[in-house]
């Protein structure tokens, strides 16, 4: 079932893995088949190195496992709420990569400052609110993922393709499985810029807007002229 899916989550989460984004099992990446419904997603706490497509496990939108014989991430129940919030993704990673968990903890936005995140990024990295105790205690996974629709009303999905969860760390996405491998990737290094931007230069202004249309549609837009047709 999903064989191709699976071969291409597998080598997403090993590929992760070999990204430096990852400290032992901190992170996974799912993909999902629209036509069938059903996620393939990495197995809870299983170390990269031993990783298989068969591994992968399958399961439906509400998170029941239809098939594999290992138990699936802990964060399963939040990639099953973004995929139903969000239609045009198709696949989703989840780490705790440094420099962006750093702005998680500290309940920060990663501003835009340069040109670097216009690329990939359509404004600052958005942070949700806090989990209260009683959503923590009712159903944690379940309520990250609706913390992150609550604070997706009125933004793009597609073209801020990041979130930052507040005390917690990223999860980015994108139409594809690898694409939201490449927006994981990209996360990391413009948190860690701007770091490295404050500590030499506090207070650094956000880049300009006109600069960030520029940047973002010449890339993304229905004009779009960066790269190859």
């Amino acid at each position: 079932m999903l064989e191709d899916l699976k071969q291409s989550v597998c080598r997403a989460n090993c590929d992760l893995a070999g990204s430096g984004l990852i400290t032992l099992t901190w992170g996974n990446v799912s993909g999902i088949d629209r036509r069938e419904g059903l996620v393939v997603i990495k197995p809870s706490g299983v170390p990269y190195a031993d990783l298989r497509p068969e591994n992968m496990v399958v399961v439906d939108l509400d998170g029941r496992t239809v098939e594999g014989n290992l138990r699936p991430s802990s964060d399963t129940p939040t990639h099953v709420m973004l995929y139903r919030a969000f239609e045009k993704v198709g696949g989703i990673v989840h780490t705790h990569s440094r420099y962006a968990t750093i702005f998680a903890q500290a309940r920060r936005e990663v501003p835009c400052l340069g040109t670097t995140h216009a690329d990939h990024f359509y404004g600052p990295v958005p942070v949700t609110r806090p989990l209260s105790e009683s959503e923590v205690n009712e159903d944690y996974e379940g309520w990250t993922g609706r913390v992150i629709v609550e604070r997706f009303t009125g933004l793009d999905p597609i073209a801020m393709p990041a979130v930052l969860v507040a005390g917690h760390a990223p999860f980015t996405w994108g139409k594809s499985v690898g694409g939201a491998l490449d927006n994981a990737i990209a996360l990391e290094a413009v948190a860690a810029m701007v770091l490295g931007t404050w500590s030499i230069a506090p207070g650094a202004p956000e880049l300009e807007p006109w600069v960030l249309e520029k940047h973002y549609q010449r890339k993304h837009g229905t004009k779009a002229y960066y790269g190859q047709k």
